[in-house]
């Protein structure tokens, strides 16, 4: 498989962890749109949230308790963040690897996109 995420995640390509475990990876994105921004990923690949089986809802709300620690932990849960998961290249999904963005440290605009 040639998934950049699942090659952060075996150690093959150098990342900025911020949260590591059995199942979650987070760590800094090499892009940054906002002042922080951090990607949260299950360790399992799934290629997109349309790919999704039942027996995934427990990692996935992992990741998503995750995604609300580690913003915590970086000082963005009291002005506020911002969580978005691409689903699919109209939805600008660019690595096939289930990933949270979390954006903070900027007030946000609406709408997104």
């Amino acid at each position: 498989m040639d998934c950049l995420f699942c090659k952060i995640i075996e150690g093959a390509i150098p990342a900025q962890k911020v949260y590591d475990d059995d199942d979650v990876l987070a760590f800094l994105d090499i892009n940054p749109v906002a002042p922080e921004h951090i990607l949260v990923i299950p360790k399992k690949h799934i290629a997109k949230m349309s790919e999704l089986q039942e027996e995934d809802a427990p990692l996935m709300g992992k990741v998503m308790h995750v995604a609300a620690k580690v913003a915590e932990e970086r000082g963005m849960a009291e002005s506020g963040y911002r969580m978005v998961i691409n689903n699919g290249r109209d939805g600008l999904q660019t690595v096939f690897h289930i990933h949270v963005h979390v954006l903070g440290k900027r007030k946000m605009s609406w709408p997104p996109g």
